[in-house]
């Protein structure tokens, strides 16, 4: 469906004035590295391994949990200075709680199957948010005001991957307040993507994902309110997963949710490897896993497939990228000659609207008529009111402590409307329930993760409506997995969201298993 005339116009008006402030903004902004730095290659075996089968090896006493632990932390040490990526780590705990680990292998009694189902990631290294309690570490969401902030306990999932037995190294950056698709802010400075240090690692979850891409972590947790897991490992070429709305605990996390945004937010894993994927949400969900069917085999020739090539030409996003439309293309080619099954090209109307439809949910009130606290009223973090116009101007003159992402989100945030559109809310309505009939128990649904590549540091604030292609699935509440490609001309990733009806996590990480086999996986940025 082509756009209207009104919708034609707005795209020209919204082009104008992004193509001024990014003027604007180059012109008070450094100029750009002419070259990337390189990121080194993986060269010790230990970390081209995917967690359960490190577990193993550590169970099996074929390493020592010590040996695995200090090979992360000697790669965190070698791209960290190029990524900024850890911006706190907990190497010396991190080595003690490694010995404990190995000292409590040699004193096992109970074999090595009882250690296996007791401590799954024993000895396992894993990477964390900051915006995740994790004791005795920051927790600021790169808030300046939150500057020496630190947590008292572990979030609830955080403590279940430690009780499975893994072991933190440390925690990553975020955007300001975790609401912005990079990974920036004046406390801690901006984290670079391990492909091409020039550009973005996404957000909020980039630390995560740029040490992750990098090598620099096996697994990692994330979070994700319109793409937050799911951006970071596209832009980084690893595997990430939302799941079903209301499995995983999402307590523990700075900013903590208010209004309606309980319900569209998703606490997960990443990793590099698919083979992950399944067991840290199995451990992430806790007693919840028992409402996936995580245990099920998946016949994927049983399996039906769609795709939807775009979001119906929104006069907000970006026109998908046409590398991205190939391998997408490929994918259901792949799947039709290995399965031979039939994948349906479909599209959904309403999608053209996605991002009002997040945009709007977000700002929805609880049960109780509470809205969501004012993003101005975050931003100032209990101290004197935050004037967006004001933090502008001081921004220009480089006295402010607000990145521009966040001084443009609270702009949005005062002019939002207090009556959400009818219109919206039926627009959303009639998509979940589009949707959901298509999907069933069974359907699997390819979609572009982003309109575009990572984009160079800052670009985004001039298009940012693109996370609608990965927001709409929050407000929906379906459980989606990012999957990398391969890469582009550029040597960037690409990848693709598959997703499921709700409660069928269990398919999309079955074909994320399929598409790691069919098209490689994770790449070494360092080999590129």
């Amino acid at each position: 469906m082509g756009l209207t005339v009104g919708e034609r116009i707005q795209k020209w008006l919204l082009r104008a004035v992004s193509g001024f402030f990014f003027a604007l903004f180059r012109l008070f902004s450094r100029p750009e590295p002419v070259r990337p730095a390189k990121v080194p290659p993986v060269r010790n075996p230990l970390l081209t391994v995917p967690a359960v089968q490190l577990a193993e090896k550590i169970r099996r006493r074929e390493v020592t949990s010590v040996e695995v632990v200090q090979a992360y932390i000697d790669r965190i040490q070698e791209v960290n200075p190029l990524l900024n990526a850890v911006i706190k780590d907990r190497f010396s705990a991190a080595l003690s709680e490694a010995a404990h680990v190995d000292r409590l292998i040699d004193e096992e009694t109970g074999g090595e199957e009882a250690l296996a189902d007791r401590l799954p990631l024993l000895g396992v290294p894993l990477s964390v948010k900051e915006s995740f309690f994790l004791q005795g570490m920051p927790c600021s969401a790169g808030l300046v005001s939150r500057a020496g902030v630190l947590a008292s306990g572990d979030a609830p999932a955080v403590a279940l991957l430690k009780r499975a037995g893994a072991i933190p190294l440390g925690v990553t950056n975020t955007p300001e307040l975790c609401m912005w698709v990079e990974s920036s802010n004046y406390l801690y400075g901006i984290t670079k993507n391990p492909y091409d240090t020039r550009r973005m690692c996404g957000g909020s979850s980039g630390g995560e994902g740029s040490i992750l891409g990098s090598g620099g972590s096996v697994i990692g947790i994330g979070s994700d309110i319109g793409g937050s897991i799911r951006m970071p490992s596209f832009f980084n070429g690893i595997f990430g997963h939302k799941g079903t709305s209301g499995i995983v605990s999402n307590d523990g996390q700075y900013p903590p949710s208010s209004g309606r945004q309980e319900e569209f937010l998703s606490t997960g894993p990443m990793c590099r490897y698919a083979e992950d994927l399944l067991p840290m949400l199995r451990i992430m969900a806790g007693a919840n896993a028992d409402k996936l069917s995580l245990s099920s085999d998946v016949d994927l020739k049983k399996l039906r497939f769609f795709t939807v090539v775009d979001d119906g030409g929104s006069p907000l996003t970006s026109p998908v990228d046409k590398q991205l439309t190939e391998a997408q293309r490929k994918v259901a080619q792949r799947l039709e000659a290995d399965l031979g099954v039939k994948v349906k090209e479909i599209s959904f109307p309403q999608l053209k609207y996605s991002y009002q439809i997040w945009d709007t949910f977000l700002a929805l009130p609880d049960e109780d008529g509470k809205l969501p606290q004012p993003f101005v009223e975050l931003m100032a973090d209990g101290g004197p009111a935050v004037w967006p116009v004001w933090e502008l101007i001081k921004w220009l003159f480089g006295k402010s402590d607000h990145t521009m992402a966040a001084i443009s989100l609270a702009f949005l945030s005062s002019i939002h409307s207090a009556t959400p559109p009818q219109f919206i809310l039926q627009q959303k309505e009639t998509l979940q329930r589009s949707i959901e009939e298509v999907l069933g128990t069974d359907g699997v649904l390819l979609y572009p993760p982003h309109p575009v590549l990572a984009q160079k540091h800052h670009h985004p604030l001039f298009t940012p409506f693109n996370a609608a292609y990965t927001g709409i699935f929050n407000i929906l509440g379906l459980p989606v997995t990012q999957c990398p490609l391969g890469l582009s001309v550029e040597g960037l990733p690409l990848g693709v969201q598959v997703v499921a009806g709700k409660l069928q996590d269990h398919l999309t990480l079955a074909v994320a298993l399929y598409l790691q086999k069919a098209f490689g996986g994770w790449r070494d940025p360092g080999a590129t």
